[in-house]
């Protein structure tokens, strides 16, 4: 049975079935060598979901650090894959096979060297734009329809290569930075819980970056 049939079937158990549930992933590299990179931008912003609600990531499962928690009226799954980016989708996959999460509740965080820094864009689905994190979730779970949170990480300067771009720490003027940035992405995925995508977006996509 293919992942997408199985969600489909909507077997929730009797005393699920009032309570909305939301699985919001970070991506990122495991390890403390790439703890402050600026590819795990995904994980910081999971990180800082989770301190600011109280949710602890505490969990190891189906290759994934994660964190249950409520947010409002509904449950939220946090998720941190521990396999390298490239093989995200076997931990997000399977994490939302064995949590039954609606695939209209599944948002992704991600670096994009495509976006200035800071800047961050909310989207419904769509390709991978070179994201292999996000090209290995999109193959595991057999569809482009799940939403994403694009965080801009900039592009790298003169002539470097993005692949060591993205796996430097970020500079000391950028991390002056991350807080806010940080704080804008959390209140981004909490409107994306409590008002919808559509109403996330509009907000979010359209303001300024910190």
């Amino acid at each position: 049975m293919s992942l997408l049939n199985f969600l489909s079937r909507g077997n929730k158990s009797e005393s699920d079935k009032n309570t909305e549930i939301f699985m919001l992933v970070g991506l990122g590299n495991p390890g403390r060598a790439y703890r402050e990179t600026r590819r795990n931008i995904g994980f910081m912003t999971i990180d800082a979901y989770a301190a600011l609600h109280g949710i602890k990531l505490n969990k190891v499962q189906n290759k994934a650090i994660t964190g249950s928690g409520r947010v409002a009226d509904a449950r939220v799954i946090l998720v941190k894959p521990q396999t390298f980016m490239n093989l995200s989708g076997q931990a997000v996959a399977s994490l939302v096979r064995y949590y039954k999460i609606p695939l209209e509740h599944l948002i992704v965080a991600h670096d994009d060297v495509d976006l200035p820094f800071t800047t961050i864009r909310m989207r419904p689905g769509g390709g991978s734009a070179g994201q292999k994190g996000i090209a290995s979730i999109i193959k595991m779970v057999g569809t482009q329809d799940f939403a994403r949170l694009r965080m801009g990480i900039g592009r790298p300067p003169g002539q470097m290569d993005a692949a060591d771009y993205v796996l430097q720490t970020f500079s000391r003027s950028d991390k002056d930075q991350l807080p806010a940035f940080l704080q804008r992405s959390v209140e981004a995925l909490d409107c994306y819980i409590t008002d919808g995508l559509e109403t996330a977006m509009n907000r979010f996509n359209s303001s300024d970056q910190v």
